[in-house]
């Protein structure tokens, strides 16, 4: 027996490395989700000015209704989201939204934080199996 062997016996002992094929490594997966939060776009005038944010997802996941779908929102409505996901479910820790911002709020900059903020938001609950499953509002 051979030194690293020792360790397992024949039932427990690792399964030698396969390579993966070209297909495997680059081929398309067998299921997929992306979630884009891009485009932001700023809206009216001195008090009443928002920004929203354009929503594309990509799927083949089977719950799923559409395989891809493109919505506006803006930060007050993933407020709402997060506040519904949240009294939905006790068994998932829904992550924070990107902070508020009361100052310089339609700075580029500022502007794109959000945007990633958003994005990740999105992306690990959409992403959460549980929430896939079970929520009525994803």
């Amino acid at each position: 027996m051979r030194n690293n062997d020792r360790a397992f016996s024949s039932s427990t002992r690792p399964l030698p490395a396969r390579e993966q094929t070209a297909e495997e490594q680059y081929g398309a997966p067998e299921s997929y989700l992306e979630i884009e939060v891009k485009n932001p776009i700023t809206h009216g005038v001195g008090r009443k000015m928002y920004t929203d944010f354009e929503i594309i997802c990509r799927t083949n996941i089977p719950m799923f209704k559409l395989r891809q779908s493109s919505v506006r929102r803006r930060y007050s409505e993933f407020e709402w989201f997060r506040d519904r996901l949240e009294r939905e479910t006790s068994r998932v820790t829904i992550p924070p939204l990107p902070g508020k911002v009361f100052t310089n709020r339609f700075d580029d900059q500022v502007i794109e934080d959000r945007r990633e903020g958003l994005e990740r938001f999105l992306q690990i609950v959409a992403g959460h199996p549980l929430l896939q499953t079970g929520s009525k509002v994803l």
